[in-house]
């Protein structure tokens, strides 16, 4: 089955929420923000700008009905900066007019005054003045300081780890209009309609039961509409609860980039320890995350990069810390693989290090340190069906791993100008929510009279598939046509109380839902089947159910009827709770993951040795997707992840001044890989593997996973450069932009 959305899309027909057709009477509004990173401010004049024909009101944090409160893990971010800036873009009020554009001339007209105040824009700055949103966090396992001593090679060094741009292609934006009984509608483009509800409540000093969130897809989301779509819902609820009018925002690109947080940026040190045989007998590695000026998903971010700092590999004596900086920028946030990829990154650049010291390829210590059933990670978690040495094995076998190195190899020998770098990439990726609390979804499921079905979740359609998915659960259940079921919009007021689609769970927690909803559905369709056909056992198929010797048959239409004519119950509403996952902070021990999802990837890459610029030849993948419900849908999402990890990896460079203020801040200035940049091959193949039980019908989660790929891009290029220029003392400084692939080429010994 194809991605059910695909044929919309390519016609121009789905809906956004920029194409809801306006309502008439609606307005526009616009934030205006700090022009400054870090200051107190000293006057705010509105004049000019609400004296402005086609402006109706300019709204300031005094003129929040409830909290000016946002945050939502910590309370640390106000909807409307009071007295005090912490960020260059940081809102201040909200202008609301008759258009955008006229909101756009009335915020030119807005005049701040400030007493500016010391600037930090770098995490380990921020940790050395004890700038910390919460504590350090640190895992461990075994005992660090004694492995040293059985140690042949110790290796020490440092990385730096830019940040991202999420560039969906479908913006921030809301739209919310009040309705008779003083509640609200309001259209978002949300990953996170509850924490949406939830905030909009708060801010309005209104019940939950008074908000109606409403999300049919979006544009994108990629983790930047999981907690940074609740601000620009808030401000359109706001203005139109205020003006008793509807009121719609949908933010420019510029203004989207300046104020939305990104990618976390990390810089980090570490320290690790081998045997003679290779064997990493100890690995120390500290993070300084830069959380930005407040808090919004970095506690959990920060947590996630402890729990994959061992990527696939078994380390017996671990010690990770990691340190969650507030600096003067906006405040970063979730991003595809959530953390994991900067710990995962750390452990590859040491490494690479230590096989650059030893004199070796790095894929030799890789392959020997890969986890196995029975293996502890460092969060407490054993180990079980691991599938890293069988993914490595697959790859090397199928793709030929030794034919890869002599052909590079040889390549080197006979070009100056141009030298090829390969890399092999392993990855271990844990999928769940650490916060426990979250791992639930429920799902509500309507047969109605004509044999027609209505099913709805807490699940967002974001470009990803889960819809094609949850259809084929109910195809397969039920046994119908596709084309008489249809999923709905995901709405607070028919699911409440939902986590965010993240994490990689959204098919699981909501397909699992759903799965239990029609099971319910047809077991009490069955028992009106069975007293039908006087047999013991039927089938579902093909839109008909069969007695169990197939010599009686039924339509799906008839029974449905039947159920219906017998006052058997047609709806359904199923609760999903993950079993098994558990997590103690305060011993930093437990196990947080339902699963793994494992796989392997050999990266090749030509560097033009002239201009610093580079060309990915090809990667090669074997991924674990379990028992795939779509390899369709799954490896576009392996093939979307891994080109958005190469592009973190090389061109997406985030830039701020000292002053805070952003300086990628369009598309002229910040590159992303367009059909150039990606790799001229890419190939695939999947492990035959059983899924888990907790992966619905065994399929695994393939959202994040493959963005881990990625990583091998830096190392490949790096290892390029190292055949061109062998005695250069290369740093570790993601992205390896062309500019930086250049100085690295003619880097002096």
């Amino acid at each position: 089955m194809i991605n059910i959305d695909a044929q919309n899309h390519v016609k121009g027909k789905s809906i956004y929420l920029d194409d809801i057709p306006e309502v008439n009477g609606t307005l526009h509004c616009l934030p205006f923000y700090a022009e400054t990173a870090h200051a107190h401010i000293t006057g705010i004049d509105l004049q000019d700008a609400k004296q402005l024909p086609g402006i109706k009101t300019v709204l300031l944090a005094g003129d929040i009905p409830g909290e000016n409160q946002i945050g939502s893990i910590i309370p640390d971010e106000p909807l409307f900066a009071a007295h005090e800036i912490h960020y260059w873009g940081q809102p201040i009020g909200l202008i609301i007019g008759i258009s955008e554009q006229v909101c756009r001339r009335a915020r030119k007209l807005i005049k701040v005054s400030y007493d500016e105040l010391p600037v930090i824009t770098c995490p380990r700055e921020a940790q050395k003045q004890n700038q910390l949103i919460i504590p350090p966090r640190k895992f461990t396992l075994g005992n660090v300081a004694q492995a040293w001593e059985a140690c042949t090679h110790i290796i020490e060094g440092s990385t730096d780890i830019n940040g991202q741009e999420h560039l969906y292609i479908e913006t921030q934006g809301a739209y919310a209009w009040p309705k008779e009984d003083g509640s609200l509608y309001v259209a978002s483009s949300t990953q996170g309609p509850t924490a949406v509800q939830r905030a909009i409540a708060a801010v309005l000093n209104l019940p939950m039961h008074k908000i109606e969130v409403n999300v049919v897809r979006l544009g994108g989301g990629f983790g930047g509409k999981e907690d940074q779509a609740t601000m620009w819902a808030v401000m359109a609820a706001l203005a139109a609860r205020h003006l008793n009018k509807p009121v719609k925002i949908s933010l420019h690109r510029m203004d989207d980039m300046c104020m939305t947080g990104k990618r976390h940026p990390y810089t980090a040190d570490f320290k690790i320890g081998l045997t003679d045989n290779l064997k990493i007998m100890a690995y120390e590695v500290t993070h300084f995350q830069n959380a930005g000026a407040s808090a919004d998903l970095s506690t959990s971010v920060l947590e996630r990069t402890l729990f994959h700092s061992t990527n696939a590999y078994y380390i017996p004596n671990v010690e990770a810390t990691a340190w969650c900086c507030k600096t003067n920028l906006p405040p970063n946030t979730a991003f595809r693989g959530f953390g994991g990829p900067q710990g995962k990154f750390v452990i590859e650049a040491a490494i690479v290090k230590a096989a650059e010291k030893i004199g070796i390829s790095p894929d030799d210590i890789q392959k020997a340190n890969l986890v196995t059933d029975g293996n502890e990670f460092p969060y407490g978690q054993i180990v079980q069906d691991a599938r890293a040495k069988q993914s490595w094995q697959e790859c090397t076998s199928i793709y030929n791993l030794d034919r890869v190195k002599q052909e590079v190899e040889a390549f080197n020998l006979a070009n100056k100008s141009y030298k090829k770098g390969y890399a092999v990439q392993p990855v271990c990726f844990g999928i769940s929510f650490t916060n426990t609390m979250m791992n639930h979804a429920r799902a509500l499921v309507h047969i109605y009279q004509d044999g027609s079905v209505v099913v709805s979740t807490g699940a967002v359609e974001m470009g990803q598939g889960v819809n094609t998915k949850m259809l084929q659960i109910v195809h397969d259940i039920f046994g119908i046509n596709t084309e008489k079921i249809r999923i709905e919009s995901t709405n607070t007021l028919r699911i409440a109380n939902t986590s965010p689609t993240a994490a990689s769970a959204g098919a699981d927690l909501n397909g699992k839902a759903l799965e239990m909803a029609c099971n319910t559905l047809r077991k009490r369709l069955t028992e009106v089947a069975q007293r039908h056909f006087d047999a013991n056992e039927v089938a579902f198929r093909d839109g008909n159910i069969f007695s169990s010797d197939k010599s009686q048959q039924i339509s799906w239409e008839k029974l449905v009827i039947m159920a219906f004519q017998q006052r058997v119950a047609l709806s359904e509403h199923a609760h999903y709770v993950t079993p098994v996952i558990h997590y103690d902070k305060s011993k930093e021990k437990g196990h947080p993951f339902a699963y793994h999802v494992y796989g392997a990837a050999i990266l090749q890459v030509t560097v033009d040795c002239l201009k610093g610029t580079y060309q990915f030849d090809s990667v090669r993948i074997v991924h674990d997707s379990g028992n795939s419900m779509n390899l369709t849908v799954d490896n576009g999402q392996i093939e979307g992840g891994l080109v958005q990890g190469i592009g973190w990896m090389t061109l997406e460079e985030v830039v701020y001044s000292k002053q805070g203020k952003l300086i990628s801040n369009a598309l002229s200035t910040y590159k992303v890989p367009d059909i150039y940049a990606v790799p001229k091959e890419i190939d695939i193949r999947h492990l035959d593997t059983i899924g888990p039980d907790l992966a619905i019908k065994k399929s695994k989660a393939v959202g994040e996973p493959p963005l881990m790929y990625g990583l091998g891009a830096y190392f490949a290029i790096r290892k390029a450069v190292k055949a061109f220029n062998p005695y250069a003392e290369l740093t570790i400084d993601a992205p390896y932009t062309p500019e930086k692939v250049l100085m690295d080429l003619y880097k002096k010994h």
